[in-house]
């Protein structure tokens, strides 16, 4: 599938292959989990998804991390799965080289890095012999800046920036640095700035309104607000019943400059996507 940035909005759904996601849809909670997670994949294809992001390692505020073994057999069954039922480009989420290069062989094409090629050193090799598109996001995250709350789950609190989006401006330019100098091309690199990685519930409010500014890299932009806890934390509203604030992020990312949306509610926010296109994006989709 060829992306033209800026002709349109993608939507990335979230297919969760864990037992603790914050917004509690990972397939795991499943007794056949292949069959939900074709199931889900489907679903999204027929809703309008242009791209299946698939992840075994929940990343959700003070969430505990995996081994790398545990990521594989959780992954891989399911990325083979997929890739036979439905048509649409899969993107593997993980930040370790091995998961991304087995499941770029079991037909992942897309790699998503939630710490931007930074926690494993042989990342942007992998990337770069595989000649695919990456997700370079920035992220702050460290357990000892994480409230957690029953009903509204985790967020980051004290989280310290000098200025932040020119800091994540800089941070990104750095994991760009170390994708170019590994041989991954510049036409494969898309930007995500980590909305609800290491930021308060303020500071992800900033990011989504001025979007726009992380456009000056150059690069696509992807933007992952879908349920996240800072919506929550506005609305004092649990994941459930997060439909109408992701829309509002998602909206506004829009007319921000976004290029992906990644989400868990695939149709809503397609079509909210399809919409915002129209008004936004007029004089390229034409009359």
């Amino acid at each position: 599938m060829m992306f033209a940035w800026g002709k349109r909005t993608y939507v990335m759904g979230i297919l969760n292959v864990t037992p603790d996601s914050f917004s509690g849809d990972g397939v795991l909670r499943h007794e056949d989990v292949i069959v939900a997670a074709v199931a889900l994949a489907k679903q999204f294809a027929a809703d309008g998804a242009d791209i299946i992001d698939i992840g075994g390692e929940s990343t959700r505020p003070g969430s505990t991390p995996v081994s790398e073994a545990d990521e594989l057999e959780r992954v891989i069954p399911v990325i083979e799965a997929v890739k036979t039922a439905v048509s649409l480009p899969i993107s593997i989420d993980t930040y370790r080289a091995n998961v991304a290069k087995a499941a770029l062989a079991a037909g992942a094409s897309w790699v998503n890095d939630v710490w931007g090629l930074r926690m494993d050193s042989e990342m942007a090799q992998v990337v770069a012999e595989a000649n695919c598109p990456v997700v370079l996001m920035h992220n702050r995250s460290k357990p000892k800046d994480v409230a957690q709350e029953e009903r509204l789950g985790g967020r980051y609190v004290g989280v310290q920036y000098d200025d932040l989006v020119s800091d994540i401006k800089n941070e990104l330019a750095e994991s760009v640095e170390i994708a170019l100098k590994a041989g991954v091309k510049e036409r494969n690199i898309i930007l995500d700035p980590g909305v609800g990685f290491g930021k308060t519930v303020v500071q992800n409010l900033q990011i989504v309104n001025q979007l726009d500014q992380f456009k000056a890299l150059g690069f696509p932009i992807l933007l992952g607000t879908s349920r996240k806890s800072f919506i929550g934390y506005t609305l004092n509203l649990p994941p459930a019943e997060r439909l109408e604030g992701t829309a509002a992020t998602v909206a506004i990312g829009i007319e921000r400059g976004a290029d992906v949306v990644r989400v868990h509610d695939v149709k809503s926010i397609a079509r909210l996507a399809k919409m915002t296109d129209a008004l936004v994006r007029s004089k390229e989709i034409g009359d």
